[in-house]
């Protein structure tokens, strides 16, 4: 399976219940028919991309710890605009001058040597996108999200 990454959107309230009382966020993060983006094993490249054009958004650290386990991180309203602004502001093309597979395979950027090629490109374009729909459509309603986190 590996390591993946998703974006659930919950609102603030939900937020503050799940910093407070992590199993029940655990429980209510199983309903599948929450708003959501997978990023798959994508979250790495793309972060990769992120880091190189110099967007302020960290998707794996950034967020409120609700487990010990970090496997979820809550994002709050005001996170989630600024991330919405910084991924809206910044197109995929800014973002895809950076793609290198050879260093992104000498770094060790998951999933790690031997998968980063020409095709790479467009999977992280596809991720990128409904990245920056979902943070785009989480900040217009006012809502807040958990990132969580499979190793």
């Amino acid at each position: 399976m590996g390591m993946t990454q998703w974006f659930t959107r919950v609102s603030p309230e939900e937020l503050d219940r799940a910093i407070a009382d992590p199993e029940w966020a655990k429980e209510y993060l199983l309903d599948e028919g929450l708003p959501s983006c997978y990023l798959e094993k994508a979250w790495a490249g793309i972060q990769f991309l992120l880091d190189a054009a110099e967007v302020n958004v960290d998707l794996y650290e950034d967020g409120h710890l609700i487990d010990k386990e970090c496997i979820h991180l809550g994002w709050d309203e005001g996170m989630i605009a600024d991330a919405a602004r910084e991924l809206s502001a910044t197109p995929f093309a800014a973002l895809a001058g950076h793609y290198d597979p050879e260093k992104m395979g000498a770094e060790e950027v998951y999933p790690y040597r031997g998968f980063w090629d020409e095709n790479g490109l467009d999977w992280l374009r596809d991720h990128h996108e409904e990245l920056v729909r979902f943070f785009e459509a989480t900040a217009a309603s006012g809502g807040a999200a958990i990132r969580s986190f499979s190793f």
